[in-house]
């Protein structure tokens, strides 16, 4: 701990040890200047404490209102209850917030201007926030001026739809503008529009007498435009209330025929066939070009099918490296810049905003890594291997974002460069590599609870420049180089079994590549296939043990690196703009 820290930590103490001694006077009543009265409960106070905390008392006690040498204040529409959590707060600026409690007393706190307190509880409820309860907690910040907890529970909702339908007794409660308000947005998270027609329909069967009415308002917010011809055949247009609302059947028909003319509200730009915007983006980040590394960052938005280039602030070519995403950040690890090939770049941690889109430096890793393996588990980031100009490594450090500081662990078993990594029932399991000549088979991996590496079973074939991911309850090794040729293969480990089995290969060979796992698809992206670098991206979908053809990257790059990122507040800014989301004229 550096001696800064250590001297706010003495603040910290000293000042915790004021305020209990000045709460001790108040619970024994001594020096107080002040009694206030809740449902004929006394507490004996101090004028100056509670002016220090609240507007709210300091015009209570001097603005005239009553005489200065006033005692006794009665205080209305709190109860004593509460009052005694806001005293302690007062004096100690901590108190003991729960689920019975916290409603009542953020309401208070907001009667008696105890911002502080406010935000706190507004904190409580954010991280409380479930499908079950999120209408619930919208409706409360709606109706006490929480802003950002408005806002936080209505993106929950939007992010959530499906299982907030699915669990929520509270959805049934909403009113026809409330559900019309979400229902619109283009951050609506569906993987099918069929589930906002269903919801729309399931909160009118709960109260049909009142609410078949309101199918004229809601039906123009689903985007019908994005249903299957046969869904809209079959559950849309013969559906009743449909039937018999003069507004909603032209809709329909009008989308049956295709003939855009028939109601000219309805051309292929329409809200009715506006895509809504997805909930994660995979970013590609860096990597070499055709020439040099690259400094450019594209995001594939799944539901247009479609790369996107995202402008950033202090953009600096990076390749060889590693990217994890990380309590709201990507964190870029290790590699190098351009032809720079020192320690400091090879140290180097960079933090990307993906809300402000700016860079920042942070600790640097204790060890020169290029080609390190990289992945996220508990909250930390851990950097293994990589190799450090001079000696390939086995040793191990952890990241600590909460202290921003590099701590070493146990190392492994093998030194290893170019691995990969990735994180499976609470373990983390690196396999593959290379050192000095030798290409490896071998994998091993970490259980934090022992702080040991165990080395597993070894893969079928030896690999450098892999891909490895968890992925629906395996661990698969993608791809790579064995030394002669760039592969296509793919094995699959079962952690149960300690058994690798062949998978599905790709459908294009290629080695340092970008890896990750979106909407439950595997995407690959890029790489060198030893003749060019590549641009070319699919994915695998292990329901029908195939791969895919993906859309292009828009540029070529290899030992580049992806992250997956979800519930961006400025996620339109990651996809296809809805007006015009496959780049074309429409």
């Amino acid at each position: 701990m550096s001696k800064k820290e250590q001297e706010k930590g003495m603040v910290r103490k000293v000042y915790a040890m004021s305020c209990n001694n000045i709460n001790e006077l108040r619970l024994e009543k001594h020096l107080s200047d002040v009694v206030i009265i809740v449902d004929s409960a006394e507490f004996h106070v101090h004028k100056i404490i509670l002016c220090g905390c609240s507007p709210y008392f300091m015009a209570l006690f001097t603005h005239g209102w009553y005489p200065p040498d006033k005692l006794r204040y009665s205080i209305p529409n709190v109860s004593a209850e509460i009052m005694e959590l806001i005293v302690e707060y007062a004096y100690i600026r901590c108190v003991n917030i729960t689920e019975k409690n916290v409603y009542k007393l953020l309401i208070a706190a907001d009667y008696m201007l105890v911002s502080s307190l406010v935000n706190e509880c507004c904190a409580f409820l954010k991280a409380q926030l479930c499908p079950e309860n999120c209408v619930n907690i919208w409706h409360f910040a709606r109706s006490h001026f929480c802003e950002k907890l408005n806002q936080q529970a209505f993106r929950f909702i939007l992010h959530n739809f499906e299982e907030m339908v699915r669990l929520s007794e509270e959805f049934l409660d909403l009113m026809v503008e409330q559900l019309s308000e979400i229902i619109e947005k283009d951050e609506l998270n569906v993987n099918q529009e069929s589930v906002v027609f269903e919801a729309v329909l399931q909160w009118i069967k709960h109260a049909p007498c009142k609410r078949k009415a309101h199918i004229g308002v809601l039906l123009p917010k689903v985007r019908l435009g994005l249903l299957t011809h046969d869904y809209l055949m079959n559950n849309v247009s013969n559906n009743v209330l449909v039937m018999d609302d003069m507004t909603c059947k032209p809709i329909i028909t009008s989308l049956l025929m295709g003939i855009d003319d028939l109601n000219p509200s309805l051309s292929l730009s329409s809200d009715l066939t506006r895509l809504r915007l997805p909930s994660t983006v995979l970013l590609a980040i860096g990597g070499r070009g055709r020439s040099n590394p690259a400094n450019s960052i594209e995001a594939y938005d799944t539901r247009a099918a479609r790369w996107v280039f995202i402008k950033c602030n202090d953009e600096i070519p990076l390749t060889d490296h590693r990217a994890v995403y990380l309590n709201g950040f990507v964190y870029c690890i290790g590699g190098f810049v351009r032809e720079i090939y020192d320690d400091d770049s090879f140290r180097r941690v960079r933090r990307f905003d993906p809300i402000t889109k700016t860079w920042a430096q942070v600790s640097p890793m204790r060890s020169c890594r290029c080609n390190v393996s990289v992945c996220v588990l508990d909250g930390h980031i851990y950097a293994m291997g990589g190799v450090d100009k001079i000696d390939y490594l086995n040793t191990v450090e952890r990241y600590e974002p909460e202290n921003d500081r590099w701590s070493m662990i146990a190392p492994m078993h093998e030194k290893r460069s170019a691995s990969s990594a990735t994180v499976l029932n609470g373990k983390v399991y690196v396999c593959g590599g290379i050192h000095k000549t030798t290409y490896l088979s071998t994998g091993e991996y970490y259980s934090p609870q022992v702080g040991v590496w165990t080395v597993i079973l070894p893969m079928m074939i030896r690999r450098c420049g892999l891909g490895v991911v968890a992925y629906g309850g395996h661990v698969y090794a993608v791809g790579g180089y064995d030394g002669v040729n760039h592969l296509r293969d793919v094995e699959v480990y079962n952690p149960q079994t300690n058994v690798w089995r062949k998978g599905p290969a790709m459908n294009i060979q290629r080695s340092n590549f970008g890896i990750e796992v979106l909407d439950d698809l595997l995407f690959v992206a890029g790489g060198d296939n030893g003749t060019i670098t590549m641009d070319e991206v699919e994915c695998y979908d292990d329901k029908t043990s195939e791969w895919h053809a993906v859309k292009n990257m828009g540029i070529s790059r290899c030992a580049l690196s992806c992250c997956v990122l979800s519930g961006l507040p400025n996620m339109a800014e990651y996809a296809a703009p809805r007006d015009d989301p496959y780049g074309e004229k429409m």
